[in-house]
Order: structure tokens, then C-alpha cells, then sequence
């Protein structure tokens, strides 16, 4: 009786110990478990504080900017966009020369950055042996380091002699009918702004649209290959197609680029407070004239450069809401016809 007294204790002492070892376990990987979602949660609180403060910064510099433009606004009220006349003297201003300059070069730059990009792209993504295609790529993409400066040096040493001499009077010879040709040949002008931002735009699209078309699956290409069709058409009809999107999304990289850049132009667009649709005439932009003015700005003045900021900042995103639009439907068009990024 005795030893099965003891066995007994014994096997008690074993569950007893048992028992407490699977709570203790229990205990400890739930303690575990609390600490990692403690962890997780903290991590996503940090991660949205982060994005949130970048929007608030936005918000901040917008009602920085506007707060500090309010006697621009009253003064001119919505009369400020439609005026021609910036006269420091009389204190008149108005930012309609500058609006249409800005929007003018960018176009220029856009009509002839953007196919000489996406021919880039297509060559280095298509075509282009495996020797060149990484040199060839690293050297485009060090073009986007180059400060603006050195672009806006090298317009005025280089583009503004072979402008003045050869170019544009071969344009005015035979384009002069035109109003986008008059006038006579300066080599400093908006035509000169648009080459400039043109080149300036090319680095940005042109890598940006490249990943787009490497990201096309190869079975796009070898479907189309597979049915007969040409290396031209191969690229055309699939490769092209599929990665429409992304090209359209370096295209707007490119427009926001040339929106906002500001020493390059100061330099070549030759700072003319006037409304010309003849490219080889003087314009100004908004981001040069906020360059040129404000060291000496003050008062109503310096309030009018701020809400050219503000105008700025404001057709910046028009264009990206118009670029989202559209980018969403291309993606839906995409999507519908089965290809796409």
C-alpha cells in the first residue's frame, strides 16, 4: 500500500509540474503574441503619422503661401490672371504673360522631349546589344544629375550661336508666314526655353518609360512574333500597347519637370514681359520671374511673386488631376482589351 501511496504522489507531482509547465508555456507565447501585435500596431501608427505629416506640409506651405500673397489677392482679385501689364513703378501686375510663357514652353519641350525619349526607351529596351545598352543607359541617366545651371551655360555658350546663325533663319525663311515664326532672330527666346527644357526632360522620360517596357512580359512579344508580325510591328501593336500606361506616366514626370524649372529658362527665354505666340520672340515664365524679382521685391510686389507661386503650384495640380484621369482610363481601356501595366 505503501509504495502505491507513492506512486501515486509521485504521478501527481508529475502532472502537477506538467500542468504548470504547458501554463507557463501558454502564458509565455501569449505574452508573445500581445507584444508583436503591440509592436505591429505601433509600427503602423508610425508609418501613418509619417504620411500624414507629409500632407500637412503641403497643406502648410499652401496656406504659408496664400496667407502671404492676401494683399495680392485683394488688390487685383481674379483681374491678377487676366492682366498683362507687371509694372513695378505704377504697381500694376499681372501674371497672364507668365502663365502663357510657362505653358508654351513646356509644350515645346513636351512636342519634342517626349518622342525622342520614347525612341530612347525603345532602342535601349528592344533593340540596343547587351554591350551598349548599360553605358548607354548610365550616361542618359547622368544627364538628370547635371545641375540646371550647366544646361543653362551650355544654351548660352553653344545653342544660342547655332540658333541665331542657322536655325532660326532658316525657320523665318520659311515658316515666317506663320505667327510662330515672326519676327527677327535673338537666339534668346522661347524657343531657345523650350530646346533647353526639352533636353532637360529627356533624361526623366526617357529611363522612366525604358522600365516600363522591360516590365512587358516576353510572351507579349513572342505571341506577336509567333503570328507573323515584323520587329516594327512586334513593338507597335504589344510592347508599346501593354506598357501605354507607364509611358504616360513618364510623359507627366517629364511635363511637371519642365513646369517648375527655373534657371535654365532665366538664362535662354530672354525675360520679356510680353504675350507672343512667335517662338523666336522674348517671353518669361513664372518660375523666372519669381527668380529675376524677388531679390528686390517688397510689399504688394513681393505678395503679387507669391501668388504667382500659387498659380504655379495650382496648374501643377490640374495636370496631375488631368494626368490621373486620364491614367485611369487608359488603365481601364487596358484592362478591357486584356494587356497593360
Amino acid at each position: 500500500m505503501k509504495c502505491g501511496d507513492a506512486n501515486m504522489n509521485e504521478r501527481g507531482t508529475e502532472e502537477r509540474g506538467s500542468l504548470q509547465k504547458t501554463r507557463s508555456g501558454l502564458s509565455l507565447a501569449t505574452v508573445r503574441k500581445t507584444l508583436g501585435r503591440s509592436g505591429d500596431r505601433l509600427f503602423v501608427y508610425l508609418v501613418g503619422l509619417v504620411a500624414l505629416s507629409t500632407l500637412m506640409l503641403v497643406w502648410l506651405l499652401v496656406a504659408f503661401m496664400i496667407s502671404d500673397s492676401i494683399e495680392s489677392i485683394e488688390e487685383f482679385g481674379f483681374g491678377y490672371l487676366t492682366g498683362r501689364t507687371w509694372e513695378e513703378q505704377k504697381g500694376v501686375y499681372g501674371a497672364l504673360p507668365f502663365i502663357f510663357g510657362t505653358l508654351l514652353t513646356s509644350a515645346i519641350a513636351v512636342a519634342i522631349g517626349v518622342p525622342v525619349s520614347i525612341g530612347i526607351a525603345i532602342y535601349l529596351s528592344e533593340l540596343a546589344p547587351a554591350w551598349i545598352r548599360e553605358p548607354l543607359s548610365f550616361v542618359i541617366e547622368l544627364l538628370a544629375a547635371i545641375p540646371s545651371v550647366i544646361y543653362g551655360l551650355w544654351a548660352m555658350g553653344a545653342l544660342r550661336p547655332l540658333l541665331v546663325n542657322s536655325v532660326e533663319p532658316w525657320l523665318v525663311k520659311w515658316f515666317g508666314w506663320t505667327p510662330f515664326f515672326e519676327g527677327t532672330p535673338q537666339g534668346l527666346d522661347k524657343l531657345a526655353a523650350g530646346l533647353i527644357l526639352a533636353i532637360m526632360i529627356i533624361p526623366t522620360v526617357a529611363s522612366v518609360s525604358k522600365e516600363a517596357l522591360r516590365a512587358v512580359p516576353d510572351s507579349q512579344r513572342e505571341a506577336a512574333l509567333s503570328l507573323g508580325a515584323t520587329r516594327y510591328e512586334t513593338t507597335r501593336m504589344a510592347v508599346l500597347t501593354y506598357a501605354r500606361s507607364g509611358i504616360f506616366g513618364a510623359c507627366i514626370l517629364g511635363l511637371g519637370r519642365a513646369f517648375g524649372e527655373t534657371m535654365a529658362v532665366t538664362m535662354t527665354i530672354g525675360n520679356s514681359n510680353a504675350i507672343s505666340w512667335s517662338l523666336i520672340d522674348p517671353g518669361q515664365t513664372m518660375a523666372s520671374l519669381i527668380a529675376n524679382r524677388w531679390g528686390e521685391a517688397e510689399g504688394l510686389q513681393r505678395a503679387s511673386l507669391i501668388e504667382i507661386g500659387v498659380i504655379l503650384f495650382v496648374i501643377a495640380l490640374l495636370v496631375n488631376v488631368f494626368a490621373r484621369l486620364m491614367l485611369g482610363r487608359v488603365l481601364k481601356s487596358v484592362h478591357t482589351t486584356g494587356g497593360g501595366l
